[in-house]
């Protein structure tokens, strides 16, 4: 029996897809939301870190899994090699009903203004595709106050000078410091900076039905015991589910958005949970999977008018995949610093990001999330013994004497660094892979070390005895804030979608995730995804007509 036609096909249950599923069927449309993973509890993983999202050493918790999904990466050798979702250069985003939402840290950041006009401010950079957005700040400033409360975010910016303006307060309070918090923010402000509470999508006080923060050690990387923590699955989509109008499928792997000979999108092709090959029809389709799974879906959507995939007559599809440059330092102390007071991140310093002329971009600073003892084993300095007694001895000493600062590089987008299907390589279900590759701006690397030598003098400050820090190279796999591959812009030649998400060469097919990002920001992306759900889905539902778009 053939699937019932629907309004709309939204695919991938993440941030973005979350929010635009909700906004189109409380809006009235029919949905159906399609997810290649399944549902996931914290029963189901326990605080293994064996199975955190972000370390997996033995498999993703939260997908996908490495028996049906495959990619391809550099060899260093000029070729290609086949590698899993549980290896670092795969690139991996959870797959699951909320997506990263589930296992993200959960940190809650709202880009600054400039970050929407950097070529305006910096100009053109050589070997950059730096541009512009074609939206401002204060044209998203209401949807990130709508993600705020609607997800619900707990924070307190009175204390950072360069906050981006908003109309209203946080609806939750900030969390409170730990004891690595306690000990930053006095070195902090002996040092001249502004240490304020780091925004979160998590649960200060019990909100829109859902209990407070417990406060784990195991919060990043896992499933959230309570359902404190902010994701799509425990929000907007059951708000979706209960109108009626959209059907959740899981276990579905969508193989080919269906584009018709008069450059229209007409469905979906996917593989349901019995591997069986199905059709969705529908009036129009949001892709929302992450910025490589997004670039691939287009890629492998061919048809008569786009031989080269959906939307990439231009050759832009796949193209400026960015991620974060990761940069810091890790300091040693003669006593003990660690409380056990999950999870751990909670003081930020927003000084270094765009306030020196010398430098393009920057990044805020915050401590990081607790190292759990498995991960803590790969944190040394350089030249350490990595096994033997020395490394365990290592272990025991500094587990709970160690701090750490880090924080995100706002990359330059790079043309050439890129998402594309591999001729040859097919996953489980015969799918074109996707292969991702090349490197960093050279700017990415200046900044990741300017950024480390402030976490340096930092923890410095705050009486660490043994400094040292971690900085990005040029070889780089974007993974948990992977974005850039269909960037939004106002030139049909030079982006993929305009403001709104909207494929320039498909009027019928919008995206919804970090693939629309011009550029990354210095900060984590999460609520700029869930921001630009609701501008999108927002967008879509102003402009409904029935079965088409105004």
């Amino acid at each position: 029996m053939a699937n019932k036609h629907v309004n709309a096909v939204v695919i991938g249950a993440g941030a973005g897809g979350g929010v635009v599923a909700k906004e189109l069927a409380t809006g009235g449309l029919t949905v159906v939301l399609i997810e290649r993973g399944r549902w996931h509890t914290f029963d189901e993983h326990g605080d293994d870190e064996l199975t955190s999202q972000r370390t997996f050493p033995l498999k993703c918790g939260y997908g996908p899994d490495n028996e049906r999904n495959w990619r391809m990466a550099p060899d260093g050798k000029n070729g290609w090699i086949k590698v899993f979702p549980n290896q670092w250069s795969y690139g991996n985003n959870a797959a699951c009903v909320g997506s990263g939402t589930v296992s993200y840290g959960a940190m809650a950041w709202r880009y600054q203004p400039v970050d929407f006009h950097l070529k305006t401010k910096y100009g053109a950079v050589q070997g950059s595709s730096l541009d512009d957005w074609p939206l401002s700040y204060d044209e998203l400033e209401s949807y990130y106050e709508k993600a705020e409360y609607e997800i619900g975010v707990a924070g307190d910016p009175t204390n950072d000078p360069y906050v981006p303006p908003r109309k209203k307060p946080y609806p939750m309070p900030a969390f409170s410091y730990n004891r690595e918090g306690i000990i930053l923010e006095k070195a902090a402000k002996r040092l001249g900076l502004h240490p304020f509470p780091i925004p979160m999508l998590r649960n200060s006080v019990r909100y829109n039905g859902r209990a407070a923060c417990i406060h784990m050690r195991t919060c990043v990387g896992f499933a959230c015991p309570v359902g404190a923590k902010a994701g799509t699955q425990n929000t907007v989509i059951p708000v979706a589910l209960k109108t009626g109008n959209c059907e959740l499928r899981i276990n579905c792997m969508v193989s080919e958005i269906i584009v018709d000979d008069r450059g229209k999108a007409k469905g979906i092709k996917y593989f349901d949970a019995d591997n069986k090959l199905q059709e969705q029809t529908s009036d129009l389709v949001v892709v929302s999977a992450s910025a490589s799974e997004t670039a691939r879906l287009l890629l492998n959507s061919k048809s008569k008018l786009f031989p080269n995939g959906a939307g990439n007559n231009n050759g832009w599809v796949g193209k400026n995949i960015q991620d974060h440059a990761y940069t810091g330092a890790y300091g040693l102390f003669e006593d003990e610093v660690y409380d056990d007071v999950g999870p751990g991140a909670c003081i930020a310093i927003n000084d270094f990001n765009h306030r020196f002329p010398d430098i393009i971009g920057g990044g805020v600073l915050c401590n990081e999330f607790i190292r759990m003892p498995f991960q803590f084993t790969s944190i040394r300095p350089s030249g350490s013994r990595m096994w033997g007694k020395d490394h365990k001895d290592f272990q025991k000493h500094n587990f709970k004497r160690h701090i750490a600062i880090h924080g995100p590089v706002q990359e330059m987008p790079v043309f050439d660094k890129m998402v594309e299907v591999d001729p040859v390589v097919r996953d489980f279900w015969g799918i074109p892979v996707a292969r991702i590759s090349g490197f960093r701006h050279d700017n990415d690397i200046k900044v990741g070390h300017f950024l480390a030598d402030k976490a340096e003098v930092w923890l410095k400050e705050a009486g660490a005895i043994y400094i040292w820090q971690a900085v990005p190279g040029k070889e780089s796999t974007p993974s948990q804030h992977q974005s850039g591959t269909c960037r939004m812009g106002n030139d049909p030649k030079t982006s993929v979608t305009n403001k709104y998400g909207q494929l320039h060469e498909i009027d019928n097919i919008f995206i919804a995730d970090g693939s629309l990002h011009v550029n990354n920001g210095g900060y984590n992306p999460a609520l700029t995804i869930l921001a630009l759900g609701y501008w999108v889905g927002g967008h879509i539902t102003e402009n409904w007509r029935g079965t088409k778009m105004k």
